[in-house]
């Protein structure tokens, strides 16, 4: 019979076992944050040779001014926006397709999968060349081909109309992958009996993925679509490679605007004020997805 003793020993195991992790939290994320925090209040600027001053919510009050802060944080909310729903309705529509008994479809999830491997700079890269302008360029000669030489060559990376949208196809290829693996296993969970039961109750294919596939596919849809939004807000490695936030701050990011105040301008308090702000936005996302996870009739 274990007594106090022996749970006062299991509680000092586990925090024994967990110290390491939580030492890790604090040196490399807590105090970080904190000292972002901290520099948010202040006029600091990277090698300046001038003491720092306390400005209160001066930095804060300049960024919501800013109209190019304003203009990133709407980026990244359209981004969100197209990406997130049509990434998970990619991705669901894959993981169905290879859920089925098909001939080499272990082949083809490894090459669904294969982009997310890739380091995003890599892959970056490769779709400059891809939108490269002129009718020599990969994107335009397929467009060209697929329209019989209606389509007029265009400069994808330098267009205000069209640089997003190209970040968005680049970022949806990429990560569609990852989606479709996490989805793949929430449908392999589903019990065979409700299909089984669905057939015997006379539902059509329709019907069976109505009532049965997506209510058992709830949980694993909200976790991609919650974690692809946050993603979308740390929107950067595409925009610094591909367009350096151009033209005219139509890709421009919160994470592209604070590493640019940061080291490009030397502006450490402003790069620290919109870390804070991204942190607030992924914060507020995350409180949604526990929200809706959350299973009914279950109190807060």
């Amino acid at each position: 019979m274990r007594g106090g003793g022996g749970d006062r020993l299991h509680r000092h195991a586990a925090a024994a076992m967990a110290a390491p992790a939580l030492a890790g939290l604090a040196l490399f994320v807590a105090l970080p944050f904190v000292a972002a925090v901290v520099l948010s209040f202040t006029d600091q600027r990277l090698g300046s040779p001038l003491a720092s001053r306390f400005v209160g919510w001066e930095q804060y009050r300049r960024l919501l001014a800013d109209p190019l802060f304003r203009r990133a944080i709407a980026n990244n909310l359209s981004f969100a926006a197209v990406v997130v729903p049509v990434q998970t309705g990619a991705a669901l529509g894959l993981a169905l397709l290879l859920n089925r008994r098909l001939a080499g479809r272990a082949i083809f999830r490894a090459l669904f999968f294969l982009p997310v491997v890739f380091p995003m700079a890599l892959v970056a890269v490769v779709w400059v060349v891809i939108y490269a302008p002129g009718p020599s360029g990969p994107m335009n000669a397929l467009l060209a081909a697929a329209t019989g030489g209606a389509w007029s060559p265009r400069d994808f990376l330098h267009d205000p109309a069209w640089a997003m949208p190209a970040l968005i196809l680049l970022s949806i290829w990429q990560g569609v992958g990852f989606q479709m693996v996490v989805l793949l296993a929430g449908l392999q969970a589903i019990p065979a009996e409700l299909y089984e039961a669905a057939v015997v109750d006379g539902a059509s294919p329709w019907g069976r993925f109505l009532h049965v596939t997506l209510p058992g596919l709830r949980s694993p849809l909200i976790f991609v679509a919650v974690v692809t939004a946050i993603l979308a807000f740390r929107l950067f490695d595409q925009v610094r490679i591909m367009t350096r936030g151009g033209p005219n701050g139509a890709t421009t990011t919160v994470i592209f605007e604070a590493v640019a105040a940061a080291f490009d301008r030397q502006e450490v308090a402003r790069g620290a004020a919109i870390t804070v702000i991204f942190f607030l936005l992924v914060v507020a996302i995350t409180a949604a997805q526990r929200r809706l996870l959350r299973p009914r009739g279950v109190a807060r």
